[in-house]
């Protein structure tokens, strides 16, 4: 029987804290732009995008050159913490996983504020297995890596 497991990655970026999380709370339209290589496109389906039940559609390329569509609703937000819950409710995912959680959490390092400071973006996925030959979803750790190092040197490059 399969079990919920999770697995977790971190990564040190240069980029604030505040606006690294800004990207991922509040300006997603934008990732289209920022990463063109792995994500196609990015909907608003129902609320404002931002807000804790909002729901997004996206077109993405997770591992070789095949396109995937996922449905997400956003269901956490901590502020404070720099914390963003997205939980996968339709899509390419769900035919291996009967639940799929991603959480993103930004932690300043120095001040947070200033242009030299680096922050950690730790990315944590939840999930369980629709049955026990499924893969763990290592392919989507290595998704959130590119797309963390991608967003990282666009605010860089953009700042």
């Amino acid at each position: 029987m399969a079990q919920i497991a999770n697995i977790e990655v971190q990564a040190e970026i240069k980029a604030s804290a505040d606006k690294f999380y800004e990207i991922f709370r509040s300006k997603g339209y934008l990732l289209p732009k920022i990463c063109p290589n792995i994500i196609k496109d990015l909907q608003v389906l129902k609320g404002d995008g931002s807000s804790v039940g909002s729901i997004k559609q996206w077109t993405y390329v997770a591992a070789g050159n095949f396109s995937e569509v996922s449905k997400e609703t956003v269901e956490a937000i901590d502020e404070k913490n720099k914390l963003i819950t997205f939980r996968t409710v339709e899509g390419e995912v769900t035919k291996h996983y009967k639940s799929f959680k991603a959480t993103v959490q930004v932690t300043p390092r120095g001040d947070g504020c200033s242009r030299s400071s680096s922050s950690s973006v730790k990315w944590n996925i939840e999930y369980e297995k629709q049955n026990e030959a499924v893969p763990a979803p290592n392919k989507y750790l290595d998704f959130v890596v590119i797309l963390t190092n991608n967003v990282d040197a666009y605010l860089l490059n953009n700042a």
